[in-house]
Parts: structure tokens; sequence; C-alpha cells
């Protein structure tokens, strides 16, 4: 979308929008699923884990921690990361609220 279009929505739909590209590629969803799967801070590890480039990975959790999805520190000469808790909570808080249910009498189509 281009920047132009975003006063069309409120602040929140833009907040909301902003953190669903932050996990709209599958690598990033991988990369969240190993780190929860690990339960630790994981260093290095997802190369082997994913199958992909280190590049393509470091990329992607460039992205992750922009949008403070994860968190990281430097162990020597790597960088260990785990889930941000703080953020992971809103992260479930946000995508409730737009997954509500729909009413039983919504049968539109």
């Amino acid at each position: 979308m281009g920047a132009s279009k975003t006063e069309l929505f409120t602040d929140r739909q833009n907040e909301v929008a902003a953190m669903a590209k932050a996990i709209a590629h599958p690598a990033r969803i991988a990369i969240l699923q190993e780190l929860l799967k690990a339960k630790a801070c994981i260093c290095g590890d997802l190369v082997t884990e994913l199958g992909l480039a280190q590049a393509t990975i470091s990329q992607h959790l460039k992205e992750l921690k922009k949008a403070g999805l994860i968190q990281g520190t430097v162990e020597g000469a790597s960088i260990c990361y785990c889930i941000n808790p703080r953020v992971w909570v809103e992260y479930r808080k946000v995508f409730a609220g737009v997954f509500t249910e729909i009413p039983q009498s919504n049968s539109c189509c």
C-alpha cells in the first residue's frame, strides 16, 4: 500500500497492518516456531533447522527484531535470539481482537 493511502485508516488499523506485515513471510513464521519450540535463546541453530542461507535468516531476524517480536543478545561472536514475551502477548491480544467470532446470523453467502 502506498504511503499516501494510510491516512484513510485509523492509527490502530495501520498498527495492526504493520504487525501483520512483520510476520507475513513463511520464513519468519518458521523462525518464531523454532524459537518457541526451543523455549530458550537460539544462537545460530536456525540455519541448520530451517535449511535457509545465513543471509536470508539474518534478514528475517532483523525484521522480527525491528517489530519487537524477538530480542537478541551478543555472546562472543554469535547473537542469540529469543521471543520477546511482552510483545508476543501484545500480538496475541491484537490478533485475537481482529479475529473475533462471526455472529451466527452471518450467513449472507
